[in-house]
């Protein structure tokens, strides 16, 4: 049995009849401000569940499905949400720092306010999401942000080359020192990619030119 707590009250929210939460359903759960910091979600179903002001640091979300979840004002600095299904989600003002979203999908979700500093969203489907948001240093290669709207975010360092970013809002955001190589660029143009200068190779002789 695993009881998840309010993280201040520490009033019982759920209790599961399980020894792990790990591949466990709680589809429209009620966890407002649960402590589920260093859990183990991995392969959750978490759909439509209420997260908000949760604290979910370091949590293990690989693999788990929480499409159309609020987790607006959530702690999740450094979470793993590692090919996670994050469709429709509301992620307002939550902290991101750190966050592992390698692969996972984010198409349609909200984190306008949302601070996803040093975030790993490599290979992410961010289209059509509101990332109205901090994005210092976060690594966004190869990156899904087709219609995205990044209006006024913060990109600076930002790593995204090879994104998509054809169609996306980018007004008055700042993006200095971002890596844009071969990216596909709002107005649908490829960015071009750097060729790495290759070391000067000295010709081989002939073993008897030695002498």
């Amino acid at each position: 049995m695993i009881e998840i707590k309010h993280k201040k009250t520490q009033a019982v929210l759920l209790r599961v009849d399980s020894d792990t939460l790990a591949g466990e359903r709680m589809s429209g759960a009620k966890l407002r401000g649960a402590n589920l910091s260093g859990a183990n979600l991995q392969g959750a179903v978490l759909v439509s569940c209420d997260l908000r002001d949760a604290d979910l640091r370091g949590a293990n979300f690989e693999g788990a499905i929480l499409s159309e979840a609020s987790l607006g004002g959530a702690n999740l600095q450094n979470a793993n949400f590692t090919r996670a299904d994050m469709t429709s989600c509301s992620l307002e003002d939550a902290v991101m720092v750190g966050c592992i979203l390698t692969g996972a999908v984010l198409r349609y979700s909200k984190l306008t306010g949302a601070d996803l500093s040093g975030a790993d969203l490599s290979q992410a489907d961010l289209s059509m999401t509101d990332l109205r948001a901090n994005l210092h240093h976060c690594n966004a290669w190869r990156a899904d942000l087709r219609a995205a709207d990044m209006t006024g975010a913060n990109l600076v360092g930002a790593n995204l080359s090879e994104s998509n970013m054809m169609g996306a809002k980018l007004t008055d955001a700042k993006i200095v020192g971002a890596k844009m190589a071969g990216a596909i660029d709002a107005s649908g143009h490829r960015r071009p990619i750097r060729s790495t200068p290759q070391t000067k190779k000295v010709a081989s002789r002939p073993w008897w030119r030695f002498w």
